[in-house]
């Protein structure tokens, strides 16, 4: 099968395009014929070694996947030949990666596409509704009626945050470009700052002066000296963002207050973990109530070219979607 591996760690220019033995499935694995996979900042730190996990070479890079199943191991109920499928965990601990014309997935890790929903569209949203599912309601424990700061609102895990969050009962404040605020709004924020107001700080505690009940931090600054001051008494932060920074810790504001910060990625996410946010996401699906701001679509064998594109900071909240139907010289 075609494939876009790496055989080491590195640049994205060690990623290359061509033929690879294929998968086959174990008793409890299915074998899907996927569709179209996309890039996330996750899979450009696999890639990097940034962020250090299981890997054998050749590792097929990528996380997420829109197909077809192909086969179901004899342990596998649920899932035949034909179901239209994703999934949003390949390519880490030890799970070869999705970008490929074929991969095998683990039944438990493995969703059914809701009736309807359009795969390439759909593929775009898999990772970054996810994550902000698990920030919200599993590490952000969100209650209905709270006031929320989304910072980065009108990225891709952003805009779930707004959406996500708007949609559970909560206040949603957020902090964006100015050429974004309209966009941001129009997602649900009730009230939303340009990022670089000199005075956004002020403006965040007279939109909330009772304190904000949980801030999400999308854009990885992480100014926890200045976060923490915004929070409620037992406010909470989520950092998922921000690899590199070292901020200070406000200890005294947080213990006086009985307030908490807490970091997580998708990747430690158990499966259960995982499945519950799957269901949430067909549902929003099944609605029309999810759907990316921005798809560029391009072929598989363009994955190292994206992997840099998006290092660069060049697709600016814009999906790439690559599709295994499409050909193009292999790299």
């Amino acid at each position: 099968m075609r494939a876009a591996y790496i055989e080491e760690l590195g640049s994205a220019d060690v990623i290359r395009y061509g033929e690879i033995a294929a998968p086959r499935p174990g008793p409890t694995d299915v074998l899907v014929d996927v569709l179209a996979t996309t890039v996330n900042p996750v899979d450009t730190f696999v890639r990097s070694g940034l962020f250090p996990t299981q890997i054998d070479f050749p590792f097929v890079v990528g996380r997420d996947l829109v197909g077809t199943v192909a086969e179901a191991g004899p342990g596998v109920t649920g899932f035949r030949a034909g179901d239209r499928v994703w999934c949003n965990s390949l390519g880490h601990d030890g799970r070869q990666g999705a970008a490929a014309e074929q991969a095998v997935v683990a039944a438990d890790r493995l969703y059914h596409l809701p009736e309807g929903a359009d795969p390439y569209a759909a593929v775009a949203v898999f990772h970054p509704a996810a994550t902000a599912y698990l920030a919200l309601f599993v590490h952000g424990r969100l209650r209905v009626g709270e006031t929320v700061l989304v910072a980065g609102a009108a990225g891709n895990v952003g805009s779930a945050l707004v959406t996500m969050a708007v949609r559970a009962g909560a206040r949603v404040l957020a902090t964006a470009g100015a050429r974004d605020v309209r966009y941001c709004a129009e997602l649900g924020a009730a009230e939303v700052f340009d990022y670089r107001d000199p005075d956004l700080t002020g403006k965040i505690r007279g939109a909330a002066p009772s304190g904000l009940d949980l801030y999400l931090d999308t854009a990885g600054v992480n100014d926890l000296d200045t976060t923490v001051d915004l929070l409620a008494r037992r406010g909470r932060v989520v950092l998922l963002a921000g690899a590199r920074t070292r901020p200070v810790l406000p200890a005294g504001a947080l213990y006086m207050n009985d307030r908490s910060v807490v970091g997580f990625v998708i990747s430690h996410a158990t499966s259960d973990e995982l499945a519950g946010a799957a269901a949430y996401i067909n549902d929003l699906l099944g609605r029309g109530a999810l759907r990316p701001r921005g798809i560029e679509v391009l072929p598989l064998s363009a994955a190292a070219d994206v992997h840099a594109r998006m290092e660069k900071g060049e697709l600016h909240g814009r999906r790439v979607v690559l599709r295994t139907d499409l050909t193009s010289g292999a790299r």
